[in-house]
């Protein structure tokens, strides 16, 4: 068999044609997120607001199975993050007592396959599936329609939707408890689940949150980092923080090799696209993404939420009903 997909995600790869539609349903069971919504841009609204509910522990292999599909969707977008490098060479560093020597990034060469974005028509009721799934989605929406009323240009969403699009998908799998996961229009109020769930305080919460590197990271795991001011390098400053506003962002694992993981998230270079990134076993006890104490310029992951389910292969995302599709003999 060979695999027709980009090979930028570690696979032996010829892409013939992108599959831009999902499978259908009698082979692969997703409710389209466009079908939750009615109505064209500028008078879209929900018409489907509920989720399926389900165990937890059959939970890991839908999520990645999920989030693949929606990949495709959006055309296979792929970014490759191992291109920020490090290399001690003679002209990197000046090395002093007060400055000890410290890898310096190469010149980054983001190997990047352009999918389809959100400014894209034909996927205006695909994200605005994706909101239905948060309480505040609806508003969101509302806004949104404004704001198309008010031009003819295709102009992207008034909120960032990638918080949206990870509830969505824990909505699609059978995540549908708030209990097990608690959706929401911003990633830090499941990060904060996650982080009380580790405490004690949610015993039925889906995920349990770690620093990287303190668990073993799996297909169907998130990884979440800071954004803007907020900063954050560890769990430790989040707890400090927890109920209260931060810039975060958090993807879907689906493949893990030795060095490198594939997460797929959404909102990222304007739609669902995967992020190649490396991995490293300096000084923790478990694999964990390059920080920018490694690297400079690499993102820092503070949060690994860890999902509570049964586990499946690293290469999880290899046997997912969309990529099988697209193998030939």
């Amino acid at each position: 068999m060979r695999w027709l997909i980009v090979g930028l995600i570690g696979l032996c790869a010829t892409p013939t044609q992108a599959q831009t539609a999902r499978l259908p349903r009698e082979v692969f069971d997703v409710i389209p997120p466009e079908t939750r919504i009615e109505g064209e841009r500028g008078r879209m609204r929900v018409v489907q607001s509920g989720c399926r509910i389900g165990p937890t522990s059959w939970a890991r292999r839908r999520i990645v199975d999920v989030a693949v599909q929606e990949w495709a969707v959006f055309g296979f977008q792929v970014v490759d993050a191992r291109a920020i490098e490090a290399r001690r060479l003679p002209d990197d560093v000046v090395a002093d007592e007060a400055n000890p020597p410290r890898p310096r990034p190469v010149q980054a060469r983001h190997m990047l396959r352009i999918g389809r974005w959100e400014t894209d028509p034909r996927l205006a009721r695909t994200i605005a599936g994706y909101w239905s799934a948060t309480p505040d989605g609806p508003q969101v929406i509302s806004r949104q329609n404004r704001l198309w009323q008010d031009t003819d240009a295709d102009v992207g969403w008034v909120e960032p939707w990638s918080a949206a699009f990870i509830s969505w998908v824990m909505c699609e799998v059978g995540l549908g408890d708030p209990a097990q996961f608690q959706r929401d229009v911003a990633h830090r109020v499941y990060i904060d689940q996650a982080i009380r769930a580790r405490d004690g305080e949610r015993p039925h919460a889906a995920y349990v949150a770690h620093d990287a590197g303190e668990a073993e990271i799996a297909p169907g795991d998130l990884i979440c980092n800071a954004r803007g001011t907020a900063g954050y390098r560890t769990l430790a400053d989040r707890r400090r923080d927890l109920g209260e506003y931060a810039g975060t962002h958090c993807d879907i694992v689906v493949r893990v090799e030795p060095d490198r993981i594939n997460v797929i998230g959404g909102n990222v270079i304007d739609g669902v696209t995967l992020t190649i990134l490396p991995l490293t076993a300096e000084g923790t006890a478990f694999a964990r993404p390059v920080s920018d104490d490694d690297v400079a310029g690499a993102r820092t992951i503070f949060a690994h939420l860890k999902l509570t389910s049964d586990p499946v292969e690293p290469d999880a995302m290899d046997r997912s009903p969309t990529i099988r599709a697209m193998t030939v003999p």
